[in-house]
Parts: C-alpha cells; structure tokens; sequence
C-alpha cells in the first residue's frame, strides 16, 4: 500500500521543554461553524475580530510556544476580506453558512493573491498560482476568509519512501499538538495540527492515498475523503488524476458537511466533476440525524486492516460496540478479498500519473515559475540538497521520471487492474453480497514518534481500498490511547457521502470522542 505521508531534525523542530508555559485560555476553542455564526449574528463578534483572535493564536503556539509549525503561510489580506465581508453582513447580505468564517487550506492549494502555492518546496519558492483553484473560488463565494495556507510532507509525501511525515523544505517539522514528539501524520498535517489546535474554524486538506483521513484520525479531527468528482482538482498541485482529492478537516461532523457542501460542484475545468451534477449535493447538513445509525447495516471490515496494534484493536471493538448500542444491524466480518493484493498496482499508477499530472500542472504555471518539469524539480533538488533533501531523498521523483507516456500498456494494465480489485471485486462485490449500507475499519493507529534517523513508524491504515477505487471515506474519533486519538472510518460505495455522513454524524453524537490537545512535550501516562 502506497505509504503518503513526510519530516526534519529535532533541533529544527524545537520541540517544547516540560517546563515550558501553558498558553493562554483560547476564546475560540472547539468553537463550531454555527457558534462563530451566531457571534456574529449577535454582534459579540465580527468577522474581522475572529480573524484577529485565530491569528493571534497562531502567532502564540504555531510560531511561538510549542511552535507547531502547522501554518506555513499567512494571507496578509486576511483582516481586509473580513473587513469587507463584515461591512457586507451589516448592509443585509449574507453569502451562506461560512460567511466570515476564516479558512485554512493546504500549501498546494492555489490561490491568485499575495501567497504562494509551493507544496512545501523551495522549488517553487515565491510561485503565485495564475488563477485561484477551483475550490478556492467556491470558498470565496460562499464567504469564506483564507487566513492562510497550511504546512504539508512536501510534494504531498511522493518524493521519497523514506521520508518522515510532515516535513517540508520550506515549513520545517509539524509537530501533533496532543504529543509535541509525535507525528502529525501527511500530507496534509499542517491542516490536521492547525485544525486540532484551534487554529482555524474549518481547514482543507488534500489526499491521494490516507493524506486527508490519517491526519484527521491523529489529530482527533473528522476527515472526509470524498467521491473522485465531488470535489474539483483545478489548481491544485496534484500527483494523481484517478485518485487525488481536497476534502474537509474539522473538529464535528456538522462543520465537515458545511464544507464539504461548499467546495462541492461542476467544475468545467475538471471534467471527472460532470457526474456530480447528477450524483453530488450541496446541502450535506441535512444528512444529520443523530439517529442515523438505526437500522443500518453495517459491515465490519478485519482483513487487512487490524492487528497490527493491540490498542486500535481494542477501541475498534469498542467502537462496533457502540454501533450497536446506537441501533446499527453489524455484519461481522465483511472483508474485502482482495486488500492485500492493490499495493504494486497503486504505486504504478501514481508514478506514471505524477509524471504526466505535474508536467502539466508546472508547464500551466507560466514563465515566472521557478521550475516547470518534474526532471527540473529534480535537478533542482539535487542542486541545493543541503536544505531539500538533508534526511531523504527523492526515489519516488526518479522512478516517476523514468516512465513512459499515459498510454504505455503497464500503465492501463495497472489501472485495470487497480480499479477492478477495488471496486467490482473489493468494496462493491462485498456490500453487494452482504447487503449492506456501509463499511467501518479502524482508520490508522495512533501518532508515533517523529524520527529523522529512521523515517516513519506507519503501523497499519484502511485508506488504500477508498482511495484506489475513488470512493468516500470518513473518519471520526473513536477513542484516545494515552492521550493521542484514534480514529474510525466510514467507507462505501461512490457518491455515498450523504448516508456516511449521517451515520458518521450519528456515532459522532452517540459517542462523543473529541477531545482538545493539550500540548504536552510527550505521552502523560
């Protein structure tokens, strides 16, 4: 199973002392979509005096204090849009639920502002995209303010298989905000680090292979990985077209379906968005209903995906516990044939993808543009290795360089193969034949130590079978080991999002997991 996931020494890292001061009481903490919306609606605050609350914040425990090093950039123009959207909110105008509600999104999310878009590379240091990305344009017409990008494994983790999640060559180390030596996990952990530790109201990931779901689970947050199509990919820096994704990063359900509702839709630009038209919505908060779990038949999925750490274990038999206790029908097991046998297909298909996708994504970025080729990254990085590649190297760049076109009989033989294993003789062949509504898996263990000798300690996932076939996946919070969360994933068929929404809200409600970080410098026994 293709390993998405990056890091830097701890020197680097500066990693907080046990004697360090606790921050200050947050005014914002856990506050949801809806409570920033009602103190605004009250006048107890604006949009603009959010906005300073959330950038003080970052300037007390991202940049300073623990120095999460989850925020890699700030939108210098971030007090004015609220400015200009409060002065739209006291003349009677209203875009929609995120109106005023400041944003964070991943650092290869294009925006067309006064911040760049680099995927974490010095490569592309000082790159202002051409235009906004798609979903980035939903979020400005829906209201949203973008306070700022978020830190990633660089290149979304695909330069390396040695590499240390949450690493970038332009953002440093992000360090997990419930243990200050632990992983955040990746690509997307700056959104996970920034979304646990109230740094923002919502944040915006990105996955190809567990980079929305990992983090998510690690940092205590609810992750959804939608349908390959809900979302657009436009303008965001990619390395597959069959399997990339932006998806929500969010302390509750409610606030994930608000999200996801607004960056959802039919992207010209990006014609795999076509069947959402059709088959996708833009109202996923009428899915919550805490009795969404009654009567759902639920297929709990073992092979592949347990066993590997005796704590996940034990809070996934809790968790099916609880499914129960909320009124789901559990089909125990319901595993899926063929997990083990995607890992070889799936690499193929990426590196084939990377080559072609970020050609073509460098080449649109114009002549301004650091680099423009997946060989001149490359190079690039050959050439100045002392600050892109002092803990790992870029395997994963070579092997994708030395491949052929889209159209090479590997490749299709891959992808067949792929999509086939996953979808007709995976997830669709089993909820088929077991009648069932959905499928739960642990999502991933708890966050490991970060290591700059020896890389990650990645024990076990179920991202792969979702990712692959191009299906939806949710995790919500289940449970904490020691303090550091765990979380469990909802997956299905494609276009599902409503049903696992609801009954993800559902246990959500039931269960109650979610807890805060407490910045601790390690695991408290």
């Amino acid at each position: 199973m293709m390993k998405l996931r990056t890091f830097l020494p701890l020197a680097l890292a500066g990693f907080v002392s046990c004697s360090a001061p606790a921050p200050a009481k947050f005014d914002l903490e856990e506050a949801t979509v809806a409570d920033l919306r009602k103190r605004m609606e009250s006048g107890q605050d604006t949009s603009r005096t959010i906005v300073d609350k959330y950038l003080a914040r970052i300037e007390a425990i991202d940049k300073n204090g623990p120095a999460l090093h989850s925020v890699i950039e700030i939108n210098p123009d971030a007090k004015s849009i609220a400015d200009g959207l409060d002065a739209e909110r006291k003349a009677g105008k209203v875009r929609g639920p995120l109106h005023g509600i400041p944003v964070l999104i991943k650092d290869n999310i294009g925006t067309a502002d006064k911040m760049t878009t680099t995927a974490g590379s010095q490569a592309l240091e000082g790159s202002i995209a051409p235009q906004d990305a798609f979903i980035v344009s939903q979020l400005r017409v829906a209201g949203a303010v973008i306070l700022g990008k978020t830190n990633l494994s660089e290149w979304a983790n695909i330069r390396s298989n040695h590499s240390t999640s949450g690493w970038s060559g332009r953002g440093g180390q992000v360090k997990n905000p419930y243990a200050l030596d632990r992983n955040a996990c990746g690509s997307s952990s700056g959104s996970g680090a920034a979304g646990a530790a109230n740094l923002a109201a919502v944040t915006i990931g990105t996955e190809t292979d567990g980079s929305i779901v990992c983090p998510s689970s690690i940092n205590g947050l609810v992750g959804i990985k939608p349908t390959i199509g809900l979302v657009s990919r436009t303008g965001i820096i990619p390395i597959s077209h069959t399997q990339d994704t932006a998806g929500p990063m969010t302390r509750t359900v409610a606030d994930a379906a608000v999200l996801l509702g607004a960056i959802a839709g039919v992207d010209p630009a990006d014609a795999v968005t076509k069947d959402s038209v059709a088959k996708g919505s833009r109202d996923y908060s009428s899915s919550l209903d805490v009795n969404g779990l009654k009567g759902a038949r639920i297929g709990v999925v073992r092979k592949g995906v347990t066993g590997y750490s005796p704590v996940v274990d034990r809070l996934f038999e809790a968790a099916i516990g609880d499914l129960k206790r909320l009124g789901a029908e559990i089909v125990d097991p319901a595993d899926i044939p063929t997990i083990n046998d995607l890992g070889a297909s799936e690499l193929t298909v990426l590196l084939y993808e990377l080559k072609a996708d970020l050609n073509k994504y460098l080449a649109g970025l114009g002549a301004k543009a650091p680099v423009h080729t997946l060989e001149e990254v490359i190079a690039f990085n050959k050439a100045h290795a002392a600050k892109e590649m002092p803990f790992f190297g870029q395997e994963l760049f070579e092997q994708a360089q030395a491949k052929g076109p889209l159209t090479d009989k590997v490749y299709l033989d891959a992808l067949a193969r792929g999509t086939r294993l996953s979808r007709k003789e995976g997830i669709d062949a089993v909820m088929d034949k077991l009648k069932l509504d959905a499928l739960v898996a642990p999502t991933t263990g708890p966050a490991w130590l970060t290591d700059h000798v020896n890389g990650d300690s990645f024990g076990g996932s179920s991202s792969a079978l979702a990712a692959i076939a191009g299906y939806p996946d949710i995790t919500v919070p289940a449970g904490n080991a020691l303090g550091l969360p765990v979380g469990l994933s909802f997956f299905g068929r494609a276009w599902s999002e409503p049903l696992l929404i609801k009954l993800a809200y559902a246990y959500e409600q039931g269960t109650k997991h979610r807890k805060p970080p407490t910045l601790q410098p390690s695991v408290q026994p």
